[in-house]
């Protein structure tokens, strides 16, 4: 599975989509699903996923009002703290738990640097994939759901349904239409990792639209390794008696 040059039998699969697109819901429903069933899970988020990790997420997603004394953040700086915090993310948890076999369940990963810090932000993209592999290693995604919903209904959720609003929250709106646009771009560009999901039903509406994809996708993860571990064996020297 993608990364780092180690054989695992892990998978990840990574959870994007605006703010208010209902992703963490479905994480955690699906994470419900797959132990029912048996599988090891791990469920994380992006930014944190660790302590250092976590003490960033603070920094990046404070307002500047909880903290007077914090000044405004530039975009370089945004994305240089997510990649840190990335790169501790996935050297700590999501490493260890492929290696162990586990399925993660990732909220955010490396697509949301590309549509919020590149599209949103108008920060290179070809640079900020440099330095994503840089700092996961080369560590990609086996399979992404990007749930879909336009971002006035995702800022309502938020707004309704949020304890707390993020500094993400108080962007202007043309902002958070660009990252949609660019989380509809990195789709097209790959769309066999990337399946889109309307996240405007009903959340047990949009749970079983996960979990069909889900399904496929896994019954797919078998069939290949499957093929591979019979090819593996084909091809060892039999051993004369």
């Amino acid at each position: 599975m993608g990364a780092r040059g180690k054989s695992r039998s892990g998978i990840l699969i990574t959870f994007e989509g605006v703010e208010g697109s209902g992703k963490t819901t479905q994480l955690r429903r699906l994470a419900t699903l797959l132990r029912q069933d048996g599988y090891r899970v791990v469920e994380t988020r992006e930014p944190g996923g660790t302590p250092v990790a976590e003490r960033i997420r603070e920094v990046l997603l404070s307002t500047p009002g909880k903290h007077p004394a914090t000044e405004s953040m530039t975009a370089a700086c945004e994305v240089h703290l997510i990649l840190a915090a990335r790169s501790q993310h996935v050297t700590h948890v999501i490493e260890p738990a492929l290696q162990a076999g586990s399925i993660v369940l990732c909220d955010r990963f490396s697509d949301s640097t590309f549509a919020y810090q590149g599209y949103g932000r108008g920060l290179d993209l070809a640079a900020l994939q440099e330095m994503n592999r840089l700092a996961t290693g080369g560590l990609e995604p086996d399979l992404t759901l990007l749930f879909e919903i336009p971002v006035a209904t995702g800022l309502a959720r938020r707004r309704k349904f949020a304890l707390e609003q993020n500094r993400l929250d108080h962007e202007a709106h043309e902002f958070h239409e660009k990252v949609r646009k660019g989380f509809l771009a990195l789709a097209a560009r790959a769309p066999q990792r990337i399946k889109k999901i309307d996240g405007l039903p009903h959340p047990e509406t949009v749970t079983v639209g996960v979990t069909s994809v889900i399904q496929a996708f896994l019954t797919k993860a078998r069939t290949k390794r499957l093929t591979t571990v019979m090819h593996t064996q084909r091809m060892r020297p039999h051993r004369r008696s």
